[in-house]
């Protein structure tokens, strides 16, 4: 599960990535090509990058509170079966102390 999680991570960085070298790859062409100047070009590629970047941020945050949120439901599943378990162990200790003496009794008689 941490795998896919981390998968998806890095896949979010390498889109982001490969964004951001197409959108300046783009730029360039129409600075090159005079549609726009350097000045803009580098404006948009800011705004595309911060865009970006706050983009992945959100996605990272909302998958941290999806993981939490996954942790916390295991770990109560867990703490009530151990809880269970250790009620039904509390039981089954009182049930034998209950017929050890009896055992012992016997035993002390029968020599």
């Amino acid at each position: 599960m941490i795998d896919a999680i981390k998968k998806a991570v890095l896949a979010g960085v390498g889109a982001a990535a490969v964004t951001t070298e197409k959108a300046e790859k783009v730029l360039s062409e129409l600075v090159e090509k005079g549609k726009i100047s350097a000045g803009e070009a580098k404006e948009a590629a800011d705004k595309i990058a911060a865009e970006g970047k706050q983009e992945f941020e959100e996605a990272s945050s909302k998958l941290q509170a999806k993981f939490d949120e996954v942790l916390v439901k295991m770990g109560k599943g867990n703490s009530e079966r151990i809880s269970a378990l250790e009620t039904k162990v509390a039981e089954l200790e009182k049930r034998l102390a209950e017929v050890e003496p009896e055992t012992v009794e016997a035993d002390a008689a029968a020599e």
